[in-house]
């Protein structure tokens, strides 16, 4: 669905869960205890955080909310390596577009050796399935290509698409590739919510940048992101931040 201009698909989650005392992972986490509606209102949607914010755990329960298998993939893909999802998506709805897609997907950099090895599982069966992610086994290329074979190849079509840290076996000129892509898949109409920690993967243009901070998700600008700013000023001043790193002696 086209509202301003925008892909929208998924137009928001609710988090119905009622914090409590007594609440355990991962409805103890900050960001999950204080989220009550998450809304999207661009065809891209960042979600960044440092580790352990809980920004996995949230695209995780997004993605299993909608149907898609949490390790990775479509919603026809059935295999489960290890049951470590939460139970975050019970307690969420999905506030949906009246508008259909052709494509859903789930990339998550930490399982995607999962995915590829079920690829492979269902090629044995059926040969054409490679077809779609570039006719060549994604365990026959190195981690950055198998993940441009999959974004180029496998998720062409309209449809909406969750990344949490694309950028994990990605070059320098992988991660500006991959920027194409996502200009592509826009172009296309499809949705993309997305998290990651690199600054070129975050700089698509009129996106909305959402950053958990202090347990909230608060709108933030490119620039003023501390992903930017973080490697601003690492590039810019490198020889005096390695210096004041490794001048304290460890223990």
């Amino acid at each position: 669905m086209n509202i301003d201009g925008q892909n929208i698909f998924l137009r928001a989650i609710r988090n119905e869960h009622v914090p409590s005392a007594d609440d355990a992972y991962p409805f103890n986490l900050p960001i999950v205890r204080n989220l009550r509606t998450l809304e999207f209102s661009k065809s891209v949607t960042y979600i960044v955080g440092e580790n352990g914010s809980g920004k996995s755990t949230l695209l995780e329960a997004i993605a299993k909310l909608l149907g898609l298998n949490p390790e990775g993939g479509s919603k026809n893909f059935n295999f489960r390596t290890m049951e470590t999802h939460s139970t975050l998506y019970e307690e969420l709805r999905a506030i949906r577009a009246d508008v259909s897609y052709r494509n859903a997907f789930f990339f998550r950099a930490e399982s995607f050796y999962n995915v590829a090895s079920e690829v492979d599982r269902i090629a044995r069966e059926d040969r054409r399935i490679l077809n779609s992610y570039g006719g060549v086994s994604l365990h026959e290329q190195s981690h950055g290509e198998s993940f441009m074979a999959l974004f180029t190849n496998r998720l062409r079509n309209k449809g909406l698409y969750i990344f949490d840290e694309p950028e994990a076996a990605l070059s320098y000129m992988n991660q500006l590739r991959f920027l194409v892509w996502m200009k592509e898949a826009i172009k296309a109409g499809s949705q993309i919510i997305i998290s990651t920690h690199s600054p070129v993967i975050l700089a698509y243009p009129d996106a909305e940048i959402l950053v958990a901070e202090d347990g909230i998700l608060t709108t933030t600008s490119y620039n003023d992101c501390y992903i930017y700013r973080d490697m601003l000023a690492f590039v810019t001043n490198k020889d005096l931040v390695i210096k004041e790193l490794l001048s304290n002696p460890t223990s």
